[in-house]
């Protein structure tokens, strides 16, 4: 997802910084646009520096003699490629702007050409905020629909007190990631998944592995973030990227997946293991590349039950598996559920075509020992809001018996 964050003159302007970083640590591309007078507190280079994308600071493209095609409708191509727009702080004078439709620069030209959802945190002087025409503008933007977040009271740096200090940055996210159908009910919580694919040894160059993508764990980590958790990612070899604010430990056999999801398990309070891991590897890998030679047979031994191993040192945690079936889906993920010692399973049936391994769809069902949950074809992505949509209901239920 991407958000434009808007950044009027004020004071408070270098809190903004902090937003950048936040929104990135869920996830978040962040392109900043400064008004002139923002560049008098805080200079472009450091938001470029920080978002890691160019900062538009006016409307043309300077030092040319005459403005381009792309300078001249950036903020179109801008305002479609939008998720949303916040500003902050957001000044008297942008807010009634925006609530006049006055376009005289990039920001207030954006804000007039995006459908996105928009959030602004006002700051400014306590009598500024309390002025009938602000408060008149703000009324004005609630109707249309923008979300505000009000400033807090405090001391002012024009050494006056009350409202119209800036509110907390994370306040300032949490009514971003509504905006953007990323509610903060993970925020406080540390999520542990496993992803991808394990390999085990043949020889040096050969190994067992499976069609893993691990496409549906790092939606699921990417989502975790986006919804505030701390997430913890154990991933196989796929070809993935993993998401910028996960923490991840790489690995490649069973075992190795094994150790790192027990290394992390007691800092976890919720357990989500997608990865596929091979069930049976060599019992002896050949040290040396194994040359054809005719017919060759090879001895098999069962890798570590990981899930199973997750369920039996547990205490507080939410465990939920997930088992990819192609017959008896439903009663293998029963029996699975029980014999695991975990709160749910998800299971898919990996026959039907085009969903699960090498697909950007899937369709599951998701069993806990009380309850039966269908999830129809859709996006992983959704498939991954729809899990951790009952993580939290199970961590809720978890904690109201407790």
């Amino acid at each position: 997802m991407k958000v434009a964050l808007g950044v009027s003159g004020g004071i408070a302007a270098y809190k903004a910084a902090e937003i950048v970083r936040l929104l990135q640590d869920r996830g978040i591309r962040v392109q900043v646009i400064m008004t002139q007078a923002a560049q008098e507190f805080v200079k472009p280079l450091t938001f470029a520096a920080l978002s890691g994308e160019k900062v538009i600071t006016e409307m043309f493209s300077a030092g040319a003699e005459q403005p381009n095609i792309d300078s001249a409708v950036e903020h179109i191509a801008v305002a479609q490629s939008l998720d949303a727009l916040v500003v902050a702080p957001a000044t008297a004078d942008i807010l009634g702007k925006f609530a006049h439709g006055i376009a005289t620069d990039f920001l207030t030209t954006l804000y007039l050409a995006t459908t996105a959802p928009v959030v602004v945190a006002p700051a400014m002087n306590v009598n500024m905020w309390n002025h009938e025409a602000t408060q008149a503008n703000i009324d004005v933007l609630k109707k249309r629909g923008v979300r505000v977040v009000a400033p807090e009271s405090g001391y002012l740096a024009c050494g006056m007190t009350g409202p119209g200090r800036l509110a907390e940055n994370e306040a300032i996210v949490a009514t971003v990631m509504e905006a953007l159908g990323a509610a903060q009910d993970l925020a406080g919580e540390t999520v542990l998944i496993s992803a991808g694919p394990t390999r085990e040894k043949i020889d040096p160059v050969r190994y067992l592995t499976n069609r893993s993508s691990g496409r549906m764990g790092y939606a699921l980590a990417e989502a975790a973030l986006r919804r505030g958790a701390r997430v913890l990612l154990v991933t196989g070899p796929t070809s993935l990227t993993p998401p910028g604010a996960a923490e991840v430990a790489r690995v490649e056999s069973a075992e190795e997946m094994r150790e790192a999801a027990l290394k992390f398990l007691p800092d976890s309070s919720i357990v989500i293991k997608t990865a596929a891991v091979s069930d049976y590897r060599p019992k002896a890998p050949a040290p040396q590349k194994i040359k054809r030679s005719g017919p060759v047979s090879l001895e098999l031994e069962p890798t570590p039950d990981i899930l199973a191993e997750l369920g039996r040192h547990k205490q507080s945690q939410i465990i939920i598996g997930f088992a990819a079936e192609t017959q008896n889906a439903l009663e293998n993920a029963r029996k699975k559920l029980k014999e695991k010692s975990v709160d749910a399973i998800v299971v898919n049936d990996v026959s039907r075509p085009g969903i699960g391994f090498d697909s950007d769809r899937n369709a599951v069902t998701i069993i806990t020992p009380d309850e039966f949950f269908e999830i129809a074809e859709t996006t992983k992505w959704e498939v991954a809001q729809r899990v951790l949509d009952h993580a939290v209901r199970l961590r809720k239920r978890r904690a109201v018996k407790a």
